[in-house]
């Protein structure tokens, strides 16, 4: 038998051709494409392409072409049907078993499908051309929709005494109409009910495109009706696993890494009528891990927008909380709260595409920020409240599965506890712990280096332990050649040293033409003339020491490239950051 024509276009839509080859060979962006070594022939040079929006690949060094079936089959000895499981696995959809059960299942989907169509044409025509529905035109025109919004989104309008169901029964049987939840049986009156009348209707399509469910919303203010109601489940229709203009916006994924999460209907219309097409809505539930996934098939960075007001707020921590487990060290997944009582249709219809643009850049918070700030705020400055509070970090960094992110993530939590609590955390071993076990005797200067920092006191070591040892020094330039400092006095002077010890010629302390107060402040705060009494005769014990400056500078230039990746990798949790970071990180562990 053959696998369903939509079965096998769900399959493509939901993996992109990049992602699929991504897995076997190397990629890089170029353009509106992607480039790699050939996975048919040795090469040097990249010759083979990858499109995503076309959804082909193209070998220019063996004429090689075809989609993500062509691709599988011919680089791991597939046949077609072991393709399609492959990547139906790698897409999160169920296998295709060609049962008696499956033909019936295919059979009831043309149905569902011919039934969702013709209710969603019909609905959608009468709202454009029927006279007697002033009262839906009116309400969308109060809302600063047109025309042009009405038939991108195929938006409807269901009238309060409809009579639709009696038109579909001459084609199909009543249990089928009611299988999609278009229908129920009001059992006093007994007679069969159109869900969506009196409502406004809101197609949600599958990943293909195609109609599978319907959002509604009342037109009129009526207390006992609810303001939105969503499709019931049906055999073809999950809430958790499908959001609101995905079939749209999926399609923008090759220029745009970002997409915008948002509540309602209304906020996808508002946005897209504004020049924002890159915003889904999830559909009336928390947010759930099967929506996160899909976004993160398609784009980056996941923008959770709620309504400015607390039910958004409380959501959006739901969302937080739920999300952060599905977080990757390539995805990111932000929040953005909007005024007070705004919620992104109003805000984006009252400031505009730019405003709404430039407010996310400047107020976008990563998830694990904002989790963060919402447990400290209720965290009052007592043992058993922070020690709550640390808890209840510890237990959402644990249900994240990327064990990466999980370890960053904890970190960044521990990190930010530590600094509302300094005085815990004294005990903890300082930078400069080598030096320091060796200063216990400048004590007797503490109050005159508090101004000091200790790398300061460390490049003072540095220079004065050069500057008494000229002539061991200059036999042994090699040694300061590659340190690093960081006072821009001292990387100056320190610059003027080498040069002159470099000349070959035999120089004193006066030859350097050192300021007689820089002179002064390093004879007197420089920690390791202490050391040097004792060693001033001593070479072997001299290059000692420098290498233990000079390893203890490198540290402390990795301990500060590591702190402003760290920050980076908190913000962005870019695999790049996270790779760069793991190599320093290792550099420190081996000095």
């Amino acid at each position: 038998m053959k696998y369903p024509k939509e079965y096998l276009d769900e399959i493509k839509t939901r993996l992109k051709v990049s992602t699929v080859v991504s897995k076997t060979i190397s990629l890089k962006k170029r353009g509106k494409e992607f480039i790699g070594l050939s996975p048919f022939k040795n090469e040097k040079t990249p010759s083979f392409t990858v499109n995503d929006e076309k959804e082909f690949y193209h070998c220019f060094a063996t004429s090689e072409h075809g989609n993500i079936f062509d691709f599988v089959m011919k680089t791991q000895n597939f046949k077609f049907g072991e393709a399609v499981k492959h990547l139906a696995q790698l897409a999160g959809m169920q296998p295709y078993m060609f049962s008696k059960e499956d033909e019936e299942r295919e059979k009831k989907w043309k149905n569902y499908q011919l039934i969702f169509n013709q209710y969603v044409d019909f609905y959608h025509n009468q709202l454009l051309k029927n006279e007697n529905y002033s009262i839906a035109r009116d309400y969308l025109k109060n809302r600063s929709l047109t025309i042009e919004e009405v038939k991108k989104f195929k938006i409807g309008y269901v009238e309060k005494n409809p009579i639709f169901f009696e038109k579909l029964k001459k084609n199909y049987s009543e249990r089928t109409l009611v299988e999609t939840g278009l229908f129920y049986l009001d059992e006093k009156k007994n007679m069969y009910v159109e869900r969506f009348r009196g409502r406004l209707i809101f197609p949600i399509n599958n990943i293909s495109g195609q109609p599978i469910a319907l959002g509604g919303r009342i037109v009129e203010n009526l207390e006992y009706l609810a303001k939105y109601i969503n499709s019931p489940e049906t055999n073809f229709f999950q809430k958790r696993s499908n959001l609101y203009n995905l079939d749209i916006a999926r399609k923008l994924s090759n220029k745009i890494d970002h997409i915008y999460l948002v509540e309602g209907y209304m906020d996808v219309v508002g946005l897209s009528k504004n020049g924002i097409d890159n915003v889904v809505a999830n559909l009336g539930t928390s947010l759930t891990d099967k929506q996160i996934l899909i976004l993160n098939q398609f784009f980056d960075d996941i923008i959770i927008c709620f309504d400015g007001d607390e039910s958004g707020y409380k959501a959006a921590l739901r969302a937080a909380e739920n999300s952060i487990k599905e977080l990757k060290p390539e995805k990111q997944i932000s929040f953005l709260f909007l005024p007070n009582n705004e919620d992104p249709d109003s805000y984006v219809n009252k400031n505009g595409k730019s405003n709404f643009i430039d407010f996310t850049k400047r107020n976008k918070l990563s998830i694990h920020q904002f989790i963060f700030s919402h447990y400290k705020k209720r965290t009052e400055n007592n043992p058993s409240s922070l020690a709550i509070f640390e808890k209840k970090l510890r237990d959402i960094s644990n249900t994240i599965k990327d064990d990466f992110i999980k370890k960053y993530v904890l970190e960044y939590f521990l990190e930010k506890i530590a600094e509302l609590t300094p005085h815990s955390n004294q005990n903890k071993k300082k930078f400069f712990a080598k030096i320091t076990k060796s200063l216990d005797t400048t004590k007797k200067h503490f109050n005159d280096t508090q101004s000091l920092t200790g790398v300061e006191l460390k490049e003072f070591s540095l220079i004065y332990l050069v500057i008494n040892n000229l002539n061991l020094i200059q036999a042994n330039l090699h040694l300061i050649e590659n340190i690093k400092l960081f006072t821009e006095v001292n990387k100056k002077i320190f610059k003027s040293i080498t040069e002159k010890l470099s000349v070959k010629e035999q120089i004193s302390v006066e030859d350097l033409n050192l300021d007689s107060q820089f002179l002064e402040k390093i004879n007197k705060f420089a920690p390791i003339k202490y050391i040097l009494k004792n060693q001033a005769d001593n070479d072997q014990k001299i290059i000692e020491l420098l290498e233990d400056i000079s390893r203890d500078l490198m540290n402390y230039d990795l301990e500060f490239r590591i702190q402003e990746l760290e920050s980076k990798f908190s913000m962005d949790m870019s695999e790049t950051t996270f790779n760069e970071l793991k190599e320093l990180k290792k550099k420190q562990n081996i000095n």
